[in-house]
């Protein structure tokens, strides 16, 4: 109970209640404002473009917000105007629904904000086409839905002016929240009642969520002047803390090992449920940091973990442990990554709840932080040259106005109703470039509007009174928008009873009006499904060879900056952790590209067993690479022997051939050559274990370029 309670408040907190209350309020008070002076339509008319813009309202720094809704507001004024003569004669009406809808669509090679630009231009042009407006009122229009647009951007960086660092915050407790995930489902490794293969999916899957929060964090803080520039105790408190948590991030990574052989030999002794035990309360230790943050509350209770670890520590030195000749050496591996998360752990726990600005405004790394964000480039270029069927973008630009078309015909001649845009609205929100995000969203789309037709007429039917009825309104309001990025499905099903409830306001039936919504998406649903498999339709297999290749190079890239620490070259801080951004972010990528392909149609999953295969590989690389350079690091190794050279050279030489069967580039290195007889040098005791660490690397190098084979056999 106090699990779900905790999970209930952290949702009030998060940034998608806070975005689900702005977004809300944003489009909601126009009208109630105006109409308290009896000027309601024109206050509809001001929510219909705060609505519009609203969709480019997605998490970022405020000046990037600005500058996109700011874009925004010139597209939806051209766009009303053009649609608005347009429609008055209905093949010039299907000649611009047809051009903007390709133009608006290819805004997607701009990136994300830039193609939510291309959405909110499309949703105005749809809103549009059944709008009975004289000519002579279409620019006045235009000029009222732009000042409703005008008035949402005002209000949204107001928003952000007020608390400039609630934004970040929110966004960095949620992603300790998904560090957490993680860090249980690595707990479950090392119980005996645990399908690895099954915890293999959980882990890749929600490394997926970890990469993506960590991305948007990293925006916040990063591309922020205030954040980095700032002397601030908040600015350093939120920036210290992120780079603690993907320290730590790394450590949990770096806990990796043959799981199936650490079972068998250790299982029965009970030591691997006690560690299992130790790492959960480890992950509440940091949930509890992480609501902590996200709440904007001091947690001042930090759990000392030096007991239990002293306790383990014990256990393992047991002679029952070494029975039968059994070596310990791998549980004496696993209680030092124990000692390092709980190091860890603390620390962000002292970053978060120290009061000494001298702390907080020190900075032990010299760390160029812009680095770590990527640049949009918004060069003309790159819009011409994608202008040809050898890009994914211009063929899910061109399926989209080929089937907005056919939408706009059927809805004008099977679905005619007093609301038949809704057929293009569905093509709009439903049609994604790849077959999987599409098919995902038009099951969401429809359950959604159907589950919540139901609820709106449950509630029409039997809530009479206006002002609760106006409460229901308000309710299904928010969590249309808080929701939008969390669970679509729950945004629509929210979405549906709202819509039905303003509709009865402005005093439309709602039982004609549900059926209509449900057969226009239905209609909508359908032809964008069928257009997914008919039209141009892109599959995971035929671009996938392009994320292992990103892959395999990421994690190459990172073997060969731990290879120039351990040879005695420099390597500064930020190219080091630049290295482990991008095996994280590539990996994910990699990850995220595995599931769509999971729910694409039987005869399109080719080689998905060999291709999870190397999912599972690429992320044991990156566990043991976390590992080598953890170790590394701490035990100031940066003069190897001859012997643990050869075995980087090989490894890298096998990667880098990999990389170049999947069409990409190698990485440049090399190493001096040894001299023979220094390859008889007795290792120490760090050196044979760097030696062994080396030795799985190059391992599952071959097992790398093995798949790799398969895959393109």
């Amino acid at each position: 109970m106090k699990f779900h309670s905790r999970e209930i408040k952290s949702f009030f907190y998060s940034q998608y209640f806070s975005d689900g209350l702005r977004i809300s309020l944003g489009i909601l008070l126009p009208s109630l404002v105006l109409a308290q002076f009896n000027k309601f339509d024109e206050g509809i008319i001001l929510s219909l473009g705060a609505l519009c813009v609203s969709v480019v309202d997605i998490p970022g720094t405020v000046m990037h917000k600005r500058n996109a809704m700011a874009v925004c507001n010139l597209c939806i004024f051209l766009v009303a105007i053009a649609t608005g003569f347009a429609r008055l004669n209905v093949f010039t009406l299907g000649t611009e629904i047809a051009i903007l809808s390709f133009l608006f669509s290819m805004f997607t090679v701009y990136g994300t904000r830039a193609a939510s630009v291309g959405t909110a231009s499309l949703l105005m042009m749809i809103f549009m086409i059944d709008k009975a407006i004289e000519p002579d009122k279409i620019i006045p229009y235009a000029l009222i839905v732009t000042a409703g647009g005008m008035w949402y951007m005002l209000f949204s960086i107001v928003f952000f002016i007020i608390r400039p660092y609630r934004a970040t915050q929110q966004a960095l407790g949620e992603s300790i929240l998904d560090v957490v995930k993680f860090l249980r489902i690595k707990a479950d490794f090392y119980l005996a009642d645990t399908d690895i293969d099954e915890n293999y999916r959980k882990l890749v899957s929600q490394q997926i969520q970890v990469s993506q929060h960590q991305d948007v964090v990293r925006e916040l803080l990063f591309k922020s002047r205030v954040m980095v520039k700032e002397s601030t105790n908040a600015s350093r408190v939120l920036l210290l803390t992120f780079v603690d948590l993907v320290d730590l991030y790394e450590q949990i990574l770096a806990t990796h090992y043959d799981y199936s052989q650490v079972r068998e030999r250790f299982g029965k002794t009970g030591r691997l449920d006690e560690i299992a035990r130790i790492l959960q309360h480890q992950s509440i230790e940091l949930e509890n940091i992480g609501y902590a943050v996200l709440t904007n509350k001091r947690y001042n209770h930090s759990h000392d973990f030096n007991a239990e670890l002293e306790f383990l520590k014990r256990k393992i030195d047991e002679p029952t442990v070494n029975e039968q000749g059994t070596s310990n050496l791998v549980l004496k591996k696993i209680l030092i990554n124990l000692r390092d998360l709980n190091g860890s752990i603390h620390n962000i726990f002292n970053y978060y709840n120290s009061r000494s600005s001298k702390t907080l405004l020190e900075n032990p790394e010299d760390v160029e932080y812009s680095k770590f964000v990527t640049h949009q480039d918004y060069a003309p270029q790159i819009f011409f040259d994608n202008l040809s069927f050898s890009s994914a973008t211009f063929k899910h630009a061109f399926r989209v106005s080929l089937v907005c078309i056919i939408g706009f015909i059927l809805a004008r001649t099977i679905a005619v109703s007093h609301h038949s845009y809704w057929v293009l609205l569905t093509i709009i929100v439903v049609l994604k470039p790849g077959f999987s995000l599409s098919k995902q969203r038009n099951y969401q789309r429809l359950i959604g509007t159907i589950c919540g037709g139901v609820i709106g007429v449950i509630v029409l039917s039997f809530i009479h009174d206006k002002t609760a009825q106006f409460v229901f309104f308000i309710i299904f309001m928010l969590g249309t928008y808080s929701f939008t990025r969390l669970n679509y499905v729950v945004s629509v099903i929210f979405m549906t009873p709202y819509v039905l409830i303003l509709f009865k306001f402005l005093g439309v039936g709602h039982l004609s009006l549900l059926e209509e919504r449900v057969t226009d998406t239905i209609i909508g649903s359908t032809i964008a499904f069928i257009a997914t498999y008919l039209i141009f339709p892109t599959w995971e297999f035929e671009q996938i060879q392009q994320t292992l290749r990103d892959v395999i190079y990421a994690n190459t890239n990172y073997l060969v900056k731990i290879a120039e620490t351990i040879t005695g070259r420099s390597v500064s801080t930020t190219d080091y952790k630049l290295a482990r951004k991008d095996i994280y972010v590539k990996s994910a990528n990699l990850s995220a590209t595995f599931e769509r392909m999971t729910s694409e149609p039987k005869s399109k999953q080719k080689q998905i067993k060999e291709i999870h295969k190397f999912v599972v590989l690429s992320h044991i690389l990156s566990s043991y690479l976390a590992n080598l350079a953890s170790g590394i690091k701490e035990k100031n190794l940066h003069k190897t022997q001859p012997e643990n050279l050869k075995l980087i050279r090989k490894s890298i030489t096998v990667l880098n051939d990999s990389t170049k069967k999947l069409g990409g580039k190698a990485i440049d290195f090399t190493l001096e050559k040894t001299n023979p007889a220094e390859d008889k040098k007795e290792l120490s005791a760090d050196e044979a274990l760097l030696k062994e660490q080396l030795g799985f690397v190059n391992k599952i190098s071959y097992d790398i370029a093995k798949v790799t084979d398969n895959i393109l056999s």
